[in-house]
């Protein structure tokens, strides 16, 4: 088994599962995600359906299914971040260099964005993947403020970051999101940074 059969089998792969994407895509956008089911997925993407589970595992998954990469790039950005630089800049600086390489404009985007908006289980699922990038932030806060991983401390104000991350996301389900996106989390992001100075003084 040569070099040239593995990148072909991995190009066929990935491609199975942008079609996947695609389809599974377009079936929410016009019917709602809770009305369509994993076998009309597969019919729309020529595929078996127990071929959809070799690529997700389950509906919900296809919707996000670029949020690992993105998790493990932020998780990577906080984790490695040179000494003197904070949490909250080294998220700022995550987000703007994601939202310059992001077209909000494109129509596979949008559509993701009015199939969650569509979707109160959707959203659930959301504000999850955004908890998780949380416990990231408040790892990274603890080691900001010398306290323990998982104080209370570094929970609130990491609760106080995600909550501007879904703000953030929210303001791209209108119909006309703000042309300076950094603006709104900048807001949260100055609220955020002053609590955390305010406790680094009280130590």
């Amino acid at each position: 088994m040569g070099v040239e059969e593995l990148t072909h089998r991995e190009r066929k792969k990935q491609r199975t599962r942008e079609q996947i994407v695609e389809s599974a895509m377009a079936l929410f956008d016009e019917r709602g995600f809770e009305h369509v089911t994993i076998s009309e997925i597969a019919a729309a993407a020529d595929i078996a359906p127990r071929t959809f589970f070799s690529y997700f595992p389950s509906k919900e998954d296809v919707v996000f299914h670029d949020f690992d990469l993105v998790f493990d790039a932020i998780k990577q950005r906080i984790d490695a971040r040179p000494e003197g630089e904070s949490t909250m800049d080294a998220l700022r600086a995550f987000i703007g260099d994601y939202l310059s390489q992001v077209d909000h404009k494109d129509p596979a985007e949008q559509c993701r964005r009015r199939v969650i908006s569509a979707s109160p289980s959707l959203q659930q699922h959301d504000r999850e993947r955004v908890g998780r990038i949380e416990h990231v932030i408040a790892d990274g806060l603890a080691r900001d403020l010398g306290v323990q991983t998982g104080s209370l401390r570094a929970r609130v104000v990491a609760a106080a970051a995600a909550a501007g991350l879904l703000e953030l996301e929210s303001y791209f389900d209108k119909d006309a999101p703000p042309d300076d996106p950094m603006a709104v989390f900048d807001e949260v992001f100055t609220f955020v940074q002053g609590g955390v100075q305010a406790l680094q003084r009280r130590g």
